[in-house]
């Protein structure tokens, strides 16, 4: 659930929860595109504090490490020094992470790596075993149900493909060795990376200590995503929640806690509006060019939008303020808005395409008709 943007959304998805949106990573089974387009605007990026680029050596970087995770989370120093010792550099993981940009891919090729008739049964499925569960967190939360099942397919296949990589390993990898290009325009991008994984490591030892979880042992994605919903250790710690009531908070074997985290991560994180709209087909007056924000907020009010030439095609609440979403289907373009809740589905993965893609496989997998690709 995260937060956990990646400048380059990378060919093979990560995770969609990282908590710090400047640092994003995909999810887990699927590729995401990777740059703006007309149906991928930039998104709105928060204000970054100065970084150091000075090298520091590896010795140095990991003996500070050990000191501010011990006093930062209480920790003691022998107890990460031990398991760190244990922790080995990835290859394949620094490999991954250096993969060059595929091209962005348009709406109509976008979407059949998320949406097949096969996740649409699987996920038919899933909700029909676990429908009590599921109500029983939209009843909760507002978060329907089929919207948490669409999520869960699209990171790991219904729990089926949640990550064979150590956390602690591909975390360990990218927090001290984050792949360096040469190139002095990427190096301040490079930095923050590293120290973004940097923070998701020590946020891992808080995490073994307070849900009494063996990290060493933990498998994920290879930016260290876990779980069925493929949280990052900082979002596990800020959303995850004890849906079963057992005083833990698992990812990895209780459902429950899963369902409630996902919708958790969605109210707290997206700002979910119960009973509210997620996005409306709209029609864009001839002559009238696609209007792309600069950031992806729903804060146009539908007045603006119809000044600028955008119908909705479907009744929308009175009031409601929206952003215009342009994809490149396969017929021509095709335009929606999306309310505060497609926003929130941005917010679990920074990606308006991944948004429509999840929030149309959810309907699918509720039996409700999706328009062509």
């Amino acid at each position: 659930m995260t937060k956990h943007a990646l400048a380059s959304l990378l060919a093979l998805t990560l995770l969609g929860c990282i908590p710090k949106e400047a640092f994003v990573s995909p999810p887990a089974s699927t590729p995401v595109a990777k740059a703006a387009t007309p149906a991928e605007a930039a998104p709105e990026k928060p204000k970054a504090s100065p970084v150091d680029l000075t090298p520091v050596p590896f010795e140095t970087a990991r003996a500070n490490f050990v000191r501010d995770t011990s006093a930062r989370f209480g920790v003691p120093a022998a107890e990460i020094e031990a398991t760190l010792a244990g922790a080995t550099f990835l290859d394949s993981v620094v490999t991954a992470m250096s993969r060059p940009a595929e091209r962005v891919k348009p709406w109509h090729e976008y979407r059949p790596m998320f949406i097949s008739q096969a996740r649409i049964d699987g996920g038919r499925a899933f909700l029909a075993e676990h429908r009590e569960a599921l109500d029983k967190v939209q009843a909760q939360t507002g978060v329907p149900a089929e919207l948490i099942v669409a999520i869960i397919g699209v990171e790991t296949s219904y729990g089926g493909n949640t990550g064979r990589y150590s956390v602690l390993d591909a975390l360990y990898t990218l927090a001290f060795r984050y792949p360096r290009s040469g190139d002095p325009a990427k190096l301040e991008r490079e930095v923050r990376r590293e120290l973004f994984f940097r923070d998701e490591l020590a946020q891992l030892f808080a995490l073994g200590r307070e849900e009494k979880l063996d990290i060493a042992a933990l498998k994920g994605s290879y930016a260290g995503a876990m779980g069925l919903g493929q949280f990052m250790p900082s979002s596990y710690r800020e959303f995850a929640v004890d849906g079963d009531g057992d005083g833990r908070r698992d990812l990895f074997g209780s459902l429950d806690d899963v369902f409630a985290s996902v919708a958790n991560y969605f109210v707290k994180k997206g700002g979910w509006v119960r009973g509210g709209p997620v996005a409306v087909p709209a029609t864009l007056a001839p002559g009238r060019e696609p209007f792309n924000p600069e950031d992806w907020i729903p804060s146009h009010t539908l007045a603006d939008l119809a000044a600028r030439g955008y119908t909705p095609q479907q009744p929308v609440p009175a009031g409601a303020t929206a952003t215009p979403v342009s994809l490149e289907g396969s017929a021509g373009p095709q335009y929606w808005l999306g309310f505060q809740n497609y926003y929130a589905i941005t917010r679990y993965n920074i990606s308006k395409m991944y948004a429509m893609a999840v929030y149309q496989l959810s309907q699918a997998i509720a039996g409700r008709e999706i328009p062509p690709a």
